[in-house]
């Protein structure tokens, strides 16, 4: 994590969805922070029942949330803050409008920002990529991937390719990569099927291979399919599971 984005995640409160609807109540206005930026900007809660369905307060307040998605809008997760009732609330916010919006700001529709135990309106799960951005605001990402079985890395590595997240998929890296070349090529990533078993199926194995079957989009080139593994490896069974980069973007032709 970058030094300023350690200062920012200092003091701040990863809390459950059920006490941060308390703190802030529909209608409720609030100041949002961006992790990486450090920008902020007002909103108003305006509804949402499992998350946070909320609005830029005022067209400049949409002008800085444009600039924080590099002005344009994306379903992108981004660690935040909510700053709230002198509290700071770790957090994730996509930035793409959709569906109906009630305020002169100039965003079209509503935007959402999830807390610890939120729910998409799809699922009665939490979202991957948004969890991963409040772990990462709560400054504990670090410690999540390193306690995490080969499976549940797995796919969190999966949502950092998905989420173009240098900071994530470099914690969960074997070696080094240049990712930027790599995440220009992909417009998306969508997994079909990985499968899940128990970690104490593992416990004393120092490598594991994981069935995936993925599908990528990459820019200038029609859909491809990929039906293979994921390589995970650690020295010891006391040591954090690692997953080897480089043999699998190999597979999947971004690397020679």
């Amino acid at each position: 994590m970058a030094g300023g984005a350690g200062v920012l995640a200092k003091d701040a409160e990863l809390l459950q969805w059920e006490q941060v609807n308390e703190i802030i109540p529909r209608y409720s206005k609030f100041i949002v922070q961006d992790l990486e930026t450090g920008l902020k900007f007002k909103v108003q809660r305006r509804a949402g029942s499992r998350h946070a369905d909320v609005q830029p307060l005022t067209a400049q307040d949409t002008k800085i949330m444009n600039e924080i998605y590099g002005g344009k809008w994306s379903w992108k997760r981004r660690a935040i803050y909510v700053l709230a009732e002198k509290r700071k609330i770790a957090a994730s916010m996509h930035g793409m409008p959709h569906g109906a919006g009630a305020l002169k700001n100039n965003f079209p529709g509503h935007f959402c920002i999830h807390f610890y135990g939120s729910t998409t309106h799809r699922t009665n799960a939490m979202d991957l990529s948004h969890k991963l951005m409040m772990l990462k605001a709560a400054g504990r990402l670090d410690d999540y991937l390193e306690e995490s079985g080969p499976h549940e890395l797995a796919q969190a590595y999966l949502a950092g390719i998905k989420q173009h997240d240098i900071q994530v998929v470099s914690l969960i890296s074997l070696t080094e990569m240049k990712w930027e070349p790599v995440f220009s090529e992909i417009e998306n990533i969508s997994v079909d099927r990985i499968e899940i078993l128990p970690d104490e199926d593992f416990s004393d194995q120092l490598t594991v291979s994981v069935p995936v079957e993925i599908k990528w989009a990459r820019r200038g080139r029609g859909p491809r399919h990929f039906r293979g593994n994921i390589e995970l490896v650690r020295f010891s069974p006391e040591q954090s599971w690692k997953i080897d980069s480089v043999p699998f973007f190999r597979e999947n032709e971004f690397i020679p």
